[in-house]
């Protein structure tokens, strides 16, 4: 399968003149996220559009072809990989955030610099990491950014934000009332003082260090969720919050994030599927089956979703530089650093006649669920 479409630098032009935009969009937060900066750019030049999110490379190669016999003036773009000859976001290693703030910048437009912070941090990128320096030092000159003690939650209610977080694991993620009791000893009315945040920052670090199954990884990755970039005008509390619902609508549901990316409200729906979709999460890595292999870590999961367990099982619990997460009819593949999974997910699909798709640190695997896990298991191992 070829996924190679016309570049990103060469779609100004056809934006420019198309009469209508079809924006086709890979399942994840920063893929909404860039999808989200196109189509405000495409709203402020009055240019139609239509935004779809589809979880595979075949899926988004049809909705790309779709109509194109008769919509002579329409153009499409795809936000990820697909076969269909259309302009394309993320041919490379970039996150196609940060790859759609340009465009959007050559249309005329100026991204809104929370949210491509929010797509960055969803592919892996730190507020102000690389090439996000500049857009992090612009959105701190106009207010838009701040940077303070606690936790990276998307909101107010530290309890609430860590007992649903997807970028945390503790022996309490995924329940309210273990989190509450975790925080137990801060004062958690009201606004947070400085002192508070701290507090429950220290209490989050030393449980997700200290839990027996953490890994030396989970060091690491407990230290980007803390001391957040707070957001006081965004729809979120923090970045790494704001990431984490894009992440989690672009997986459960995809209308509700493309209207949060495009800025038309849908925060409390958007939450309310970040609740669930955390819940589900912890709850299918806490009864996971793990088993490990030379350079991949197997979790084994009877519900959940795959790709953020696979995420979470990386960052925390992982002694290799890969996991699979296995469900029923369903896997993904997450690494430890931005890597390119494409061509190992795709050697995978072709091997078990699967769908397939791949971002910068992940990629996932649509398949007959009669497939045994360890014929899956095999097809990962052999395609390493």
């Amino acid at each position: 399968m070829s996924t190679e479409g016309r570049s990103a630098e060469a779609a100004t032009a056809p934006l420019e003149r198309a009469a209508f935009v079809r924006v086709v969009t890979r399942a994840d937060g920063d893929a909404l996220a860039a999808s989200g900066i196109l189509a405000r750019a495409l709203s402020e030049r009055a240019t139609p559009f239509q935004v779809t999110v589809a979880e595979t490379v075949a899926e988004r190669t049809a909705r790309a072809t779709d109509g194109d016999d008769r919509d002579d003036d329409a153009t499409t773009l795809a936000v990820g990989a697909c076969d269909a000859d259309v302009a394309r976001l993320e041919a490379g290693d970039r996150p196609a955030t940060l790859e759609a703030c340009d465009l959007a910048g050559d249309l005329g437009a100026t991204p809104d610099p929370v949210l491509a912070l929010a797509g960055a941090a969803a592919a892996g990128v730190d507020p102000g990491a690389g090439e996000t320096e500049r857009l992090l030092e612009g959105a701190v000159e106009r207010g838009l950014v701040e940077r303070r003690p606690g936790v990276a939650v998307p909101t107010a209610d530290p309890v609430d934000g860590l007992a649903h977080s997807t970028r945390c694991y503790a022996p309490w993620s995924g329940e309210l009332a273990a989190t509450r009791e975790a925080l137990d000893g801060v004062d958690l009315a009201g606004d947070l003082d400085a002192d508070a945040r701290k507090r429950v920052a220290s209490l989050v670090a030393l449980d997700v260090v200290g839990d027996g199954d953490a890994t030396d990884r989970a060091a690491e990755s407990i230290g980007r969720l803390l001391r957040p970039h707070a957001t006081p005008q965004a729809p979120f509390e923090t970045v790494g919050g704001y990431a984490d619902v894009l992440e989690a609508t672009a997986r459960t549901e995809p209308g509700t994030g493309v209207a949060l990316a495009m800025g038309r409200g849908a925060r409390e729906a958007a939450l309310d599927a970040w609740r669930t979709h955390g819940k589900r999460a912890h709850a299918a890595l806490d009864g996971a089956s793990t088993g490990r292999y030379d350079g991949l870590f197997v979790v084994g999961i009877d519900d959940g979703p795959v790709e953020t367990v696979a995420r979470l099982a990386a960052a925390y619990r992982s002694p290799e530089p890969r996991v699979l997460a296995v469900g029923d009819g369903q896997a993904a593949i997450a690494a430890l650093e931005p890597a390119a999974l494409g061509p190992l997910a795709e050697a995978v699909a072709r091997d078990l006649g699967a769908d397939y798709d791949a971002g910068r640190r992940r990629a996932s695997l649509r398949y007959d669920p009669r497939t045994e896990d360890a014929t899956v298991i095999e097809a990962v191992r052999g395609a390493l």
